[in-house]
């Protein structure tokens, strides 16, 4: 069965960088699109970004726009999520999550968790100020 496991979280200053990896594994992998969301204690799951997974197109939520890039290994079945110039609003921990079914819905939909069938256990992010 397939599986999406997250990595490069963990405590980053103010002002740093960090990427995150997205791997699926597992089994024969196929998707339409891949999303970054994000939960920090106490408040509801945000969108954070996405790639369409056949043409890499990106969609970004307003918040990382500008300091946020969304790619995709193709062949290595991983997606990548690089942030820039992290602050304390950033905190929180990062959900991949996948569309495997369904085919591409649109790219408004693209940022609504409720379209993705496949999610990962995520990675905790704390930005240190």
């Amino acid at each position: 069965q397939v599986q999406l496991v997250e990595s490069g979280g963990g405590l980053v200053q103010a002002g740093n960088s960090l990427r995150l990896s997205c791997v699926a594994s597992g089994g024969l992998f196929s998707t339409y699109v891949m999303g970054w969301f994000r939960q920090a204690p106490g408040k509801e799951r945000e969108f954070v970004a996405a790639i369409r997974w056949s043409v890499g197109s990106t969609y970004y939520a307003d918040s990382v726009k500008g300091r946020s890039t969304i790619s995709r290994d193709y062949n290595k079945n991983t997606a990548y999520l690089e942030m820039y110039r992290l602050n304390s609003e950033d905190t929180a921990a990062y959900y991949c999550a996948a569309r495997t079914r369904g085919g591409w819905p649109d790219s408004q939909s693209v940022r609504t968790h409720l379209i993705y069938d496949l999610w990962g256990q995520g990675t905790q992010v704390t930005v240190s100020s």
